[in-house]
C-alpha cells in the first residue's frame, strides 16, 4: 500500500512525451544512458583534422590537411553501460615537414571516425606522400601519387574524401585537403595559387547549424625567380572549408591558418621560402567532436491511487512487462582436422530460430527481461598428433546449447569423432568409422555425419549443418559438408561448414588428382593435397576453419608432415522486437545493431553477459 489514504506500489509509469538531451564532448569523457528506457536517436562523431604540410625550400608549397572522418548514425543501438568517449586531437604542423595526421574520435564499441591525413610538400626525409585518413591530405607538385586517400579505413557511408594535387609548373602550387563533403581542390595551373580545401558537412545535432570536417587550403609556392633579393609577390592561397584553415600566402603574406577547434577541419598548408622570406609552417588541424542525442521517456512515480489501479486492471491497461520473443542463432566451435592422412573436422552444432533454412528453425524463446550468460565455444586446436581427434567446444545461450564439432580422424583406419556435426573418417575408414552428427540429439537436428575414407590414403570430410561430409575417393579427399545460410544479423552469412579431407596419390603408378577436399560453405577449411611433386610443395597443412562461423578444420597431408587445421570458433546472435533493448558486457565481445524494422540485434564473438531490457 502507498500513502495514508490507500494506494498501491506499481510499475513506474511511462508518459508518452520523452525528454531529449544532447551530450556534447569536446574532450575525452564517458557516456552512460540515463536508464534502460533511453534511446539514442542520433550521434555524430568527427575526428581530428590533419595538419597542413610545411613548405619546402626547393619551391614546393605544402598541401592542406585532410579533414577528420565524419560519421553519423540514427537509431543507434547502445548498451546501458559506461562507455569511453575519445575526442581526436588535431594534427601538429611543422615548418620542415608534413606534420602529423589527426587523432581518431571514438564512442567505445559503437563508432569510430579516423583522423584526417597530413598534407605533403617537398622532400621531407622518409615521407613520399600526404597522409591517408578520414579525408586525405593535399599533395604537392608531384601529382596524384602525392595526395592522401580518404575514407581510410573504409566505412559506409563514406567518412571522407581524398586530397587534391599540386601542379608541376614554374610556381609549384599545392593541393587542398579532402573534406567530408568533397575532394580537395587541385593547385591551379597556370599560376601559383593553392587548391581549396574539400567542402565539409552541415549538421544541427547541437541545435545550431555548424559545418564540420572541411579540408585545409593548399599553400602558395614561391615565384620562379629563385634568387632575387626582394620578397616574392603575394599569391592566392587555397581557402579552407568547414572549419579547415586557409593556406599560407607566398612572400611576406599571411601564415597558414589552423583548423577550427572541435570541427575536425584540416590545417592550411605552408608556403615555400625565398630570400628574404623564410619557409612557412603548415598549420595545426582542428580537434574533433562527439555529440550524442539521448531520448528518455518521462516516468511517473510508482505510487498509484487505488482507484486508478482498479480502473487500469479492469480496462486491461495495467502496465506489465511481457516476456520478449527472442530469436537466436547459436553455433558451436568446429572440430579440428586430423593429422597424417587427416580427415576434415565436423562443423560446430547449428541451432537457430526465425531465420535460416526452415527445416532447421526451432521455436523462438520466451524470456523475461534480465541478464543471461553467453558462452562461445572455441574451435578445436591445430592438430599435430596422429591418431588424435580434437573436438570443438559447446556454445550456449539460455536453454539452447549447440555441441562442438567432432574432430577429424588422423591415420590409418581411424574413426572420426561424434559431435554437432561429425568428423570425417581416416584412410580405409568406411561408413562405420565416420563421426555421427547431431550428437547429442536435438530437434531440429544440429548437424550431420562426417564422410568415409578411401583405401589409398584419402580421408573423409567433416559434416556441415545442412549436409553430410563428402566421402573420399582413391585420389581425392572428401569435400566438406555444406553449412546453413542465415540472415538474423541483417546480412546473409553461412555458418557451420565442414572441413575438407586430405588427398592421396591413390593406388596406381601415376597420380591422377590427389587434391584435398574442398571446404564446406560456411567457414570450413580445405583439406591438404597429396604428397607428390605435381602439386608442388604447398598444402602440407589443413586449412583452419573461419573464426566465429563454427567451420571445421581441414585434414593434413600424409606422412605426418603437416598439421590438421584448427576449427573455427562459434558465435551467438540474439534478436528481439523493437520495444525491447539489448546490451552486452564486455562490449568488446558484443556488436549491437538495429534492423530496418526496429528489431534489436546483439552478436557475441566471445563469452559475455546479455541484458534484455
Amino acid at each position: 500500500m502507498a500513502g495514508r489514504n490507500g494506494g498501491i506500489i506499481g510499475p513506474v509509469r511511462v508518459i508518452c512525451t520523452p525528454s531529449t538531451k544532447v551530450h556534447t564532448f569536446t574532450a575525452n569523457g564517458t557516456f552512460q544512458k540515463k536508464n534502460c528506457t533511453s534511446t539514442i536517436p542520433e550521434v555524430m562523431v568527427v575526428a581530428g583534422g590533419g595538419s597542413g604540410s610545411g613548405g619546402d625550400s626547393a619551391r614546393a608549397a605544402g598541401g592542406g590537411g585532410g579533414a577528420g572522418g565524419y560519421r553519423t548514425g540514427t537509431c543507434v543501438a547502445m548498451p546501458n553501460a559506461s562507455l569511453a568517449v575519445t575526442v581526436g586531437a588535431g594534427g601538429t604542423g611543422d615548418p620542415n615537414g608534413p606534420g602529423t595526421s589527426g587523432g581518431n574520435s571514438v564512442i567505445a564499441c559503437v563508432m569510430t571516425s579516423t583522423g584526417g591525413g597530413h598534407g605533403f610538400g617537398g622532400s621531407a626525409p622518409g615521407v613520399s606522400k600526404a597522409g591517408d585518413g578520414g579525408s586525405g591530405g593535399g599533395g604537392d607538385y608531384g601529382g596524384s601519387p602525392t595526395k592522401g586517400c580518404g575514407n581510410t579505413p573504409p566505412t559506409s557511408p563514406s567518412q571522407g574524401n581524398p586530397g587534391g594535387i599540386g601542379v608541376c609548373n614554374a610556381n609549384y602550387p599545392a593541393g587542398g585537403g579532402g573534406g567530408s563533403g568533397g575532394t580537395g581542390g587541385n593547385g591551379p595551373s597556370p599560376g601559383g595559387g593553392g587548391g581549396n580545401g574539400g567542402s565539409g558537412t552541415t549538421n544541427d545535432i547541437t541545435g545550431s547549424c555548424v559545418t564540420y570536417a572541411g579540408g585545409g587550403g593548399g599553400g602558395v609556392s614561391r615565384a620562379d625567380n629563385d634568387t632575387h633579393p626582394n620578397s616574392d609577390p603575394t599569391g592566392t592561397a587555397g581557402t579552407g572549408a568547414g572549419g579547415g584553415g586557409n593556406g599560407s600566402q607566398g612572400g611576406t603574406g599571411s601564415a597558414a591558418v589552423a583548423g577550427s577547434a572541435n570541427t575536425g577541419g584540416g590545417g592550411g598548408g605552408g608556403s615555400a621560402g625565398n630570400q628574404p622570406s623564410p619557409l612557412k609552417a603548415g598549420a595545426n588541424g582542428g580537434s574533433g567532436i562527439v555529440v550524442i542525442s539521448e531520448s528518455t521517456p518521462k516516468c511517473a512515480s510508482g505510487a498509484w491511487n487505488i482507484h486508478d489501479h482498479f480502473d487500469n486492471v479492469s480496462n486491461n491497461t495495467w502496465i506489465t512487462r511481457a516476456n520478449a520473443s527472442v530469436n537466436y542463432l547459436v553455433v558451436a566451435g568446429g572440430g579440428s582436422g586430423g593429422q597424417h592422412c587427416g580427415a576434415g573436422g565436423g562443423a560446430g552444432g547449428y541451432r537457430a530460430s526465425g531465420f535460416g533454412p526452415s527445416p532447421l528453425r526451432g521455436s523462438a524463446l520466451s524470456l523475461a527481461v534480465g541478464s543471461y550468460s553467453i558462452v562461445i565455444g572455441a574451435g578445436g586446436a591445430t592438430n599435430s598428433n596422429p591418431g588424435t581427434e580434437i573436438p570443438g567446444n559447446n556454445s550456449s545461450f539460455s536453454t539452447i546449447t549447440s555441441a562442438g564439432g567432432g574432430g577429424g580422424a588422423g591415420g590409418y583406419n581411424q574413426c572420426g569423432e561424434d559431435g554437432g556435426s561429425g568428423g570425417g573418417a581416416g584412410e580405409i575408414g568406411g561408413a562405420p568409422k565416420r563421426g555421427a552428427g547431431n550428437t547429442p540429439p536435438t530437434d531440429p537436428p544440429q548437424g550431420n555425419p562426417g564422410g568415409s575414407g578411401a583405401p589409398a590414403g584419402s580421408a573423409g570430410a567433416g559434416g556441415g549443418a545442412t549436409a553430410a561430409g563428402g566421402d573420399a575417393t582413391d585420389n581425392r579427399g572428401g569435400d566438406g559438408g555444406a553449412g546453413a545460410p542465415n540472415t538474423i544479423t541483417g546480412s546473409d552469412v553461412t555458418y557451420a561448414g565442414g572441413g575438407g579431407g586430405n588427398g592421396s596419390p591413390g593406388g596406381g603408378s601415376v597420380p591422377i588428382d590427389e587434391a584435398g577436399g574442398a571446404p564446406g560453405p560456411g567457414g570450413g577449411g580445405a583439406g591438404a593435397p597429396g604428397p607428390t611433386p605435381i602439386h608442388g610443395p604447398n598444402g602440407v597443412n589443413g586449412e583452419a576453419g573461419t573464426a566465429n562461423t563454427g567451420g571445421g578444420g581441414g585434414g593434413a597431408k600424409v606422412n605426418c608432415s603437416g598439421t590438421g587445421g584448427a576449427g573455427g570458433s562459434g558465435v551467438v546472435v540474439v534478436r528481439v522486437p523493437a520495444s525491447y533493448t539489448l546490451a552486452g558486457s564486455p562490449c568488446g565481445a558484443t556488436t549491437l545493431s538495429t534492423a530496418p524494422n526496429g528489431d534489436k540485434i546483439a552478436k557475441f564473438t566471445a563469452d559475455a553477459t546479455l541484458t534484455i531490457g
